[in-house]
Parts: structure tokens; sequence; C-alpha cells
């Protein structure tokens, strides 16, 4: 994205699944070359606790507003009082010319912001967003009020890609 073009100064920000515009690689195999990309992937929190799902493009960097000013400790039982959230990785991508949820995979984190401490395993948040651009859909650990939260959602932020999704996550999804 060339950031000093003044086309894209009057664009406005989309409130959309995409994340980056531009394929880093772009078929040249130098720098970049082999990288992940994360074009059409999105994190979805989900809290279970206020019934609501939203998309928060900081954790892509572990910096989402439910991540600010906590620190991340390996142990759950460390962070008894923690409020549950989902991490969700969504992925989009296309068949037959149409968009459709691709992979969706949720990873557990809970957060106490009393002490500013919060439980989350890095290791599944990486695997789980890996899982998610290769399409899989990993939601069994998902509570089904989290399950039900997470399917509104992204029934109501795109129907028809919910329509073209496949029949493996609508069952999942399905409580």
């Amino acid at each position: 994205m060339d950031l000093l073009n003044n086309d894209n100064l009057k664009k406005k920000k989309s409130s959309g699944f995409n994340i980056l515009s531009n394929d880093s690689t772009d078929g040249h195999g130098g720098y970049g070359a082999g990288t992940m990309n994360l074009d059409n992937v999105s994190p979805v929190f989900v809290d279970p606790t206020e019934g609501e799902a939203f998309v928060d493009m900081g954790a892509l960097h572990a910096r989402s507003a439910v991540e600010k000013r906590i620190k991340f400790l390996p142990d759950k039982e460390k962070v008894p009082n923690g409020k549950l959230y989902w991490l969700v990785w969504v992925t989009i991508n296309h068949k037959e010319g149409k968009p459709y949820y691709a992979g969706v995979a949720g990873c557990e984190m809970t957060v106490d912001t009393e002490i500013r401490r919060g439980y989350k395993s890095l290791p599944e948040h990486v695997n789980k967003m890996d899982k998610s651009l290769k399409g899989k859909i990993l939601v069994d650990d998902m509570d089904d009020k989290s399950k039900k939260i997470l399917a509104e959602f992204l029934k109501n932020h795109n129907e028809q890609m919910w329509v073209n999704s496949g029949k493996e996550l609508h069952e999942a999804l399905e409580v």
C-alpha cells in the first residue's frame, strides 16, 4: 500500500474482514517469499458474558483492546477470576467466484483487568490461526453460547458468505 498516495487518504476505513491489500511475495520469490499471507483472515472476539462478538484487528499482533495492558501467563490457574473471551480466527476464501467463510478456529483467553493478568496459550493461538488459514473448522472447544454468538455474528456480517459456507461450518456452530 502506498501511504503517500493521496487517493488512499480519501478512502473510508472498512469494518470488513480484509486486513492487508497486497501479496508481499507477488510471485518474485525475493524478500518476503514464504511469509504467511494474512489478506483474508480476521480476528473475531466472542464475549459470552456480554453476549457479543466484534472484530479487533489489533489481535494480529496481540494488541487488541482486550489484550492491552494485560500480562499473559501460560497457567490458567493463576488467573482464577478471568473473564472468558474466545479469539476466533476467521478466514475468507472464494469458490466459484463467491466468498465464503473457509476457516474458523477459536482460542480460549481469560482476562482479569483488576490484576492486569490474563491466560492464553500463544502456541495454540498461532496454530489455530494457521489451521484457519488452511480452511479448517475448529470450534469444538467453544461453549454452546459462544458458538451461537459467533454464528449470529457471521450471519449478520454477511449472510451470503454464510450461505456460501460449507456444511461443516454450519454443523459446527449449530447449537
